[in-house]
């Protein structure tokens, strides 16, 4: 049985989510947005676990959402050399019958020399699957979008060689980060080359973080060299199909604002209260990025109902005006969230969110 829905009106409208993410004025709602909603909440609106790209496009007819995001299938690890579960990683579990989450080594990976890059066995690109996607452009209903989402070249790359080695071997084996990142990079951005032709895709979404709530994680001036460069070539296929491209990074920002936006990209998400204000975003990157999430995941976590709803008022009221806001979460709605103030965020929205915008 379905646990309680949100209670809204809107129906799914890709044109209403474009046209935000485009800047392309104000739509005729607020859209929704969220990099990932825990399948456990999914399973919990449904009545059912959330398993098959029906039950994507089901669940976001439900939520509010206009689009399902969907990734190819690639394994980065075909060797299964990459740390597992022994028992020397660091692991928690938060919730009952949630995943296990392991954190990351910060001081050495599985590639650490020539050597180790050598030995690595990489994926090629016959081994990737694009089969949920195929499903999902044959099935998904007109009104509705597919956002092809991949990402993580910097991150994988840092996690593969532990960010301590990682850091020192920017300054003492450029060669080998270099090497790192025209393979990795490479491999990634050949995923969005065979996902760009897709007859129903619909945006093209990347993902990799690159700051924390101080700042960048590393100097700018490295992913310029390293890493931009695959970002603009990603930028440059969504521009000649002519579809947004949307962006995710934790963190304070402000330092390569103007990098994403000369890469092409369309839209930033997740904006964290605690590292950039929504509205400051807007203002400064005028018109020229449309601002994802913003609502604070620890509000959604420890906060009440009521605590949601007034966010999400304050986001709208002063990120909405103009277009160029999707409304959602500072990150995504992990499993311990509280289910309560997600619906809560969905309602709030579909309440307020509608253009032209009144007081509330």
């Amino acid at each position: 049985m379905a646990d309680v829905r949100p209670y809204i009106t809107r129906k799914p409208d890709w044109k209403r989510a474009r046209t935000a993410l485009l800047c392309e004025g104000e739509p005729d709602l607020v859209p929704f947005i969220e990099l990932g909603v825990h399948p456990l909440f999914k399973g919990r609106m449904l009545g059912h676990p959330c398993v098959t790209v029906a039950d994507e496009i089901e669940f976001s007819h439900i939520a509010g959402y206009d689009y399902i995001k969907v990734q190819p299938g690639i394994n980065m690890n075909p060797a299964n050399i990459q740390p597992g579960g022994d028992a020397s990683a660091r692991e928690s579990v938060v919730a009952e019958g949630g995943p296990v989450r392991r954190w990351a080594n910060e001081h050495d990976g599985v590639i650490q020399s020539w050597a180790d890059f050598d030995r690595y066995q990489w994926p090629t690109p016959e081994s990737v699957s694009y089969a949920r996607l195929e499903e999902a452009c044959r099935t998904l209903p007109p009104e509705m979008g597919l956002i092809g989402q991949y990402g993580d070249i910097y991150t994988f790359i840092w996690e593969s060689m532990g960010f301590e080695t990682f850091a020192i071997a920017l300054y003492e084996e450029p060669e080998l980060v270099a090497a790192m990142f025209d393979r990795v990079g490479a491999a990634v951005t050949n995923l969005y080359e065979n996902m760009i032709d897709l007859d129903r895709l619909s945006a093209i979404w990347y993902t990799d973080d690159l700051a924390y709530t101080g700042g960048l994680m590393i100097a700018p001036e490295f992913f310029r060299e390293l890493l931009f460069p695959w970002v603009r070539k990603m930028g440059a296929l969504a521009q000649r199909r002519g579809i947004p491209f949307l962006y995710h990074s934790d963190g304070v920002l402000w330092d390569v604002m103007e990098d994403f936006i000369d890469c092409g990209v369309t839209a930033l998400h997740p904006i964290e209260p605690k590292s950039m204000d929504v509205a400051e975003v807007k203002e400064r990157t005028g018109g020229r990025l449309c601002v994802l999430g913003s609502v604070e995941v620890d509000t959604l976590c420890r906060g009440s109902q009521e605590d949601v709803r007034e966010m999400v008022r304050d986001r709208v009221r002063r990120a909405a005006p103009g277009g160029g806001f999707c409304l959602g979460s500072s990150n995504s709605v992990p499993e311990y969230a509280n289910y309560d103030n997600y619906i809560a965020m969905l309602e709030e929205g579909d309440r307020v969110g509608r253009y032209p915008l009144g007081d509330f």
